[in-house]
Order: structure tokens, then sequence, then C-alpha cells
């Protein structure tokens, strides 16, 4: 074997993708960020309810 057979076998094709393909995946990324937007603002409004009227109290 010379060289250049050697470096060709170790290539990948670049995969096509299919219009489907990407609208699928279009819509779990957007499901994926909605979820962890939601997450986000459940976790925030969690925080300050358990806060609650104490915030305005504090002593620095």
């Amino acid at each position: 074997m010379n060289d250049e057979d050697e470096s060709k076998r170790h290539e990948i094709d670049t995969p096509v993708w299919t219009d489907e393909q990407l609208k699928r995946r279009r819509q779990r990324n957007l499901a994926v960020a909605w979820t962890l937007g939601a997450l986000m603002v459940l976790f925030f409004v969690v925080t300050i309810v358990k806060l609650g009227g104490n915030v305005a109290n504090r002593t620095f």
C-alpha cells in the first residue's frame, strides 16, 4: 500500500441531510430551548418565593 491509499481510507464523507431531517432537528432544538427556558423561569420563581419578603428587610 502506498501513502495515498492509506490517507483516503480514513476519510469520512460529509452526511447529506434531507429537508425532513433538518425540519425534525429544528423542532428538537426548539423543544430543548423551550424546556431550558421554562426550567430557568421555574428556578427563578421558586427562589423568589422561598426568599419571600425577607429580601427587603435585610441589613448590611
